[in-house]
């Protein structure tokens, strides 16, 4: 039997296996099946915590179709509440500094880049306004977080049909590894709303690296100066970045309870 805990960052909900003690042998089908809603645990994300040479842990993440990517935001912030206190974290997208607060955690979640072949897309173009779009979607800008992001600032974030946009944009040829699609609206010199369908995963509560990949880009475009609200349908999330910095994002990290499971049945 493994231990684990269901945790979620603004309703964006994770299993979270404590791997340093015992590693476990995780594999695509075994995340899918874990993270099922129906038949398994259920979840966005897998989080397996492990040991790390070069940090206090490390992270992997799975999302809920079994596939492992390399960052997420909301996770992060419940690493130290996991763990109980904070935290040096290894990820695949690198080392991020995690730090308790009151409610949740504030993490250091590095640079963001925004080179074309970095975030990545299949040819070159200009990230900030791309030479592409879909639809009556206004051109998007692009930015790499530790994952890739693609982001749609409309008018009304209401008219936009996300949940058949989403997939269509993901799954595009110009996105090799896939990409999270952010539609946001400008509500306030310092304020988005945002909706992210995320890569893996669809519709979520709230991606906190969809957060931060916005916010940048909102800030690159002039849309709004930081620190940036970033209201999403869980609640909000507050993003810091200055160009040449890292990101620092703050918010919640909720610990729901503790259970039991034979991982070998999954």
């Amino acid at each position: 039997m493994g231990r684990f805990s269901k945790m979620h960052g603004l309703g964006n909900d994770f299993v979270v296996i404590d791997a340093r003690a015992h590693a476990i042998e995780m594999t695509e089908s075994r995340a899918r099946a874990i993270a099922d809603r129906h038949a398994g645990i259920g979840c966005d994300q897998l989080i397996l915590i492990g040991n790390a040479a070069d940090a206090d842990v490390s992270m992997q993440i799975f999302n809920a179709d079994g596939s492992e990517v390399e960052a997420c935001g909301n996770a992060t912030r419940c690493v130290p509440l996991f763990v109980g206190r904070d935290v040096l974290i290894r990820t695949r997208a690198g080392l991020l500094d995690a730090k308790a607060v009151d409610g949740g955690a504030s993490v250091d979640m590095g640079a963001p880049r925004f080179d074309w072949d970095a975030i990545p897309l299949a040819y070159a173009m200009d990230t900030l306004t791309m030479s592409a779009s879909w639809e009556d979607l206004p051109p998007p800008a692009a930015v790499n977080v530790g994952n890739p992001h693609i982001i749609f600032f409309v008018d009304d974030l209401d008219a936009v049909d996300t949940a058949r946009l989403g997939p269509i944009i993901e799954t595009d040829t110009l996105f090799p590894a896939r990409v999270n699609v952010n539609f946001a609206q400008v509500v306030g010199d310092n304020h988005l709303r945002l909706i992210v369908w995320e890569r893996g995963a669809g519709l979520t509560r709230a991606c906190g690296t969809g957060a931060c990949a916005t916010a940048v880009a909102a800030i690159r475009r002039k849309l709004v100066s930081g620190p940036v609200t970033v209201s999403l349908p869980g609640g909000d999330l507050v993003i810091d970045w200055a160009p040449g910095g890292t990101i620092r994002m703050t918010g919640p990290a909720t610990h729901v309870f503790d259970g039991e499971a034979d991982w070998s049945r999954f």
